[in-house]
């Protein structure tokens, strides 16, 4: 069964540093998948209730990433700080799909589509989605859908 919503993000603050930034200024490509996964381990804290780590080492639930897509529309720099927007997109079988656009000052800066698949942790083989989180991930898209 696959359930698909887009309701209200949730919002991540990031603090871009000059530590993140090239000699152009403007922040690593590279570190810009950071922010957005930052932005994502948040999104499980605030709406399942656990982090990566916790899913990992204390329920052997891995989550790791299958699909990674972004497209940049403005760099990132330390001026502002980096609003990660992160919306759940779809609930698969086994797979769960974000959206990520960051903005700066109220400008849109890059926009994400990624895409993680649940394994036991373990053994890293490919599970369906642990009932533990599957009703907390279907309760989120509900919420979303009142708000």
């Amino acid at each position: 069964m696959i359930v698909t919503h887009s309701g209200p993000p949730f919002e991540h603050e990031i603090r871009v540093r000059w530590a993140d930034c090239d000699p152009a200024r403007i922040a690593y490509t590279g570190r810009v998948a950071c922010f957005a996964l930052e932005a994502i381990d948040a999104w499980w804290e605030h709406a399942v209730g656990d982090d990566w780590y916790t899913m990992n080492v204390d329920h052997d639930a891995g989550v790791p990433f299958v699909h990674m897509s972004i497209d940049f529309s403005r760099p990132v720099t330390p001026r502002h700080i980096l609003v990660c927007e992160v919306r759940l997109l779809s609930l698969g079988e086994s797979s769960v799909r974000f959206q990520v656009s960051g903005r700066q000052f109220g400008e849109p800066c890059f926009n994400g589509e990624f895409v993680e698949a649940f394994v036991r942790a373990a053994a890293h083989v490919k599970t369906a989605i642990p009932d533990r989180y599957r009703q907390k991930l279907q309760d989120s898209l509900w919420k979303q859908k009142r708000a």
